[in-house]
């Protein structure tokens, strides 16, 4: 039995119209009473941009809490461990250790307190410091990434009224907002 070119054509075809039906099962979407949902959607956007995000920022073999307390760090105004804990909402055992693992890589130095022996004062080191700087990098990249189907017309306007919502909801940007404003 000899096939020729006309049948490989048909198999193909056939072949291809059997793989387009199996690729084009539709997908089951979200309900609809959920989409419209302002809160669902953030919820599910962030879980997003979290998943995201992390897998940057583990790219380069740090986390986004780290980049966080380094940030923190260099506005200069928080260097005990409980002022960094409170200021991001860190559980302080959680804290120690990210400051543990910034530490071992050399991004952070501790050390007690001369003015209260109990408490413990972190600085960023130079090396921290150029941490930083790829961790900036890494979430520009992630923002301009996810965002990516806005303008920044667009951008601008959802940041405020992120912030709008934040300034209800979240103490610690209520305290940033204030202080913008004055």
């Amino acid at each position: 039995m000899s096939t020729t070119i006309h049948d490989t054509n048909r198999l193909w075809s056939t072949l291809s119209r059997v793989n387009q039906s199996v690729t084009e099962v539709p997908v089951q979407g979200y309900p609809r009473e959920l989409v419209s949902s302002a809160v669902f959607l953030l919820k599910k956007l962030g879980m997003k941009a979290t998943a995201q995000s992390s897998r940057a920022y583990e790219d380069a073999g740090l986390h986004p809490y780290h980049y966080a307390i380094l940030a923190l760090l260099d506005e200069g105004v928080r260097e005990t461990q409980g002022a960094i804990a409170q200021a991001l909402g860190y559980d302080k055992g959680q804290l120690v250790g990210l400051l543990d693992e910034l530490e071992a890589a050399g991004l952070v130095e501790r050390r007690r307190d001369p003015v209260d022996r109990r408490r413990h004062v972190v600085a960023m080191t130079t090396r921290g410091e150029e941490a930083l700087e790829t961790l900036r990098t890494i979430a520009g990249t992630v923002e301009q990434d996810f965002l990516a189907p806005l303008s920044e017309d667009e951008r601008r306007q959802l940041h405020a009224l992120l912030l709008k919502v934040a300034q209800e909801h979240l103490p610690n940007c209520q305290k940033i907002l204030a202080a913008a404003s004055l």
